[in-house]
């Protein structure tokens, strides 16, 4: 099987931080006048030097993203199926060693659930679990995508890393997208964040999207926790992934989204902050050097920064969004993996999509196609 670590094993974490402190105003007004965009002029675009150019930037964002996917944005929901979890990540309220109420959905539950949110008008769903194979393994997550499919039609699924061939079974029975976050690419760092659990193999998540490349997956989700490492650093060193499995898995179709540590059940404060100025940068900068990524904002971010988000670059959003294991109807009062930052109706995120100018799509891909 194909592998990312050569390709990342190139690079230093260190000279590619010194090299985005470096690059220059004219630098910048170099990477923008190009009509093809290299992984260097990502980097610039990511340097605290394009914060100048904030608006060129955001203007020619948002031309690339109407040129490539129209005025529309696609509307998703996330269903969590279950809050076990077997890591230590000390940034996450579904850890090993918080003390709650560990919930999973049986099929009565998650059709309860699945209900809920067709209600919304939601055709869209995201699975999402903690990472606990005994308890909810490729069996489990099987049997939840047998009952949902009928039901919707676009299943993205965001649980632990997986084997190939469990990959391609979940793609056999109707997943269409695998979303899986390396959380930093610093090595060190990312070792005191995840001190136990089979999450604190560095190596193994790195080249989890290898194997759903290998196993034809219709689209990979990438991204990293901001609020863990340098996010200009670690945003390079996401589009250097991104880079090598859109060369290397050309069939495949790609997306981005950007998490923002929020707060959390017993986790600890962000090691670096991101400002909204920062965030709408890192978004103009991956569209301007990746016209083709789907870009995806969650409910981790505020009304006011969705709101004005929506005509710059984004593809997708969440709306109403529930993060714990049966929010929705089975049990709203358990704990959750993270607040969420906009808690607005699908109706009112959709109203004021339109507003802007904007469709919100609630299905645009369908097996049947």
């Amino acid at each position: 099987m194909q592998s990312f670590h050569p390709a990342f094993s190139q690079y230093d974490w260190q000279e590619i931080s010194a090299r985005i402190e470096a690059a220059t105003p004219m630098a910048v007004q170099q990477a923008l006048s190009k009509r093809k965009k290299s992984l260097d002029d990502f980097l610039v675009l990511l340097a605290p030097a394009a914060q100048a150019f904030l608006e060129p930037m955001a203007q020619l964002a948002q031309q690339l993203t109407q040129k490539r996917f129209g005025k529309t944005i696609q509307m998703y929901a996330p269903m969590y199926l279950s809050n076990e979890c077997q890591n230590i990540c000390t940034y996450c309220g579904f850890s090993l060693d918080n003390k709650i109420k560990r919930k999973t959905l049986n099929s009565v539950e998650i059709m309860q659930e699945a209900m809920a949110l067709k209600s919304m008008g939601i055709d869209h769903i995201l699975l999402v679990s903690g990472e606990a194979n005994k308890t909810v393994g490729v069996d489990y997550f099987l049997k939840a995508i047998r009952l949902l499919r009928p039901h919707f039609a676009h299943i993205s699924i965001e649980v632990q890393p997986l084997a190939t061939e469990e990959y391609i079974q979940l793609q056999q029975v109707g997943v269409h997208s695998i979303l899986v976050y390396q959380e930093t690419y610093h090595r060190e760092v990312y070792r005191q964040y995840h001190p136990k659990g089979k999450k604190s193999n560095f190596d193994f998540r790195l080249e989890t999207p290898d194997r759903i490349g290998a196993a034809g997956l219709h689209k990979i989700g990438m991204g990293v926790l901001l609020g863990l490492e340098d996010w200009r650093v670690d945003s390079f060193f996401n589009a250097l992934h991104i880079d090598y499995l859109q060369r290397t898995y050309w069939q495949t179709k790609y997306s981005v989204s950007f998490p923002r540590l929020r707060p959390a059940e017993g986790i600890i404060a962000p090691n670096f902050i991101m400002e909204d100025r920062d965030l709408l940068q890192l978004i103009c900068a991956y569209r301007i050097w990746n016209e083709d990524l789907e870009l995806s904002i969650s409910t981790r971010e505020s009304e006011q920064f969705r709101n004005h988000i929506i005509p710059i670059g984004v593809t997708s959003m969440s709306a109403a969004s529930k993060t714990n294991p049966g929010g929705y109807t089975v049990d709203p009062a358990s704990l959750e993996q993270f607040e969420t930052s906009d808690e607005r109706s699908m109706e009112t995120i959709k109203a004021i999509i339109r507003k802007a100018g904007y469709d919100p799509v609630m299905k645009d891909w369908d097996t049947i196609f």
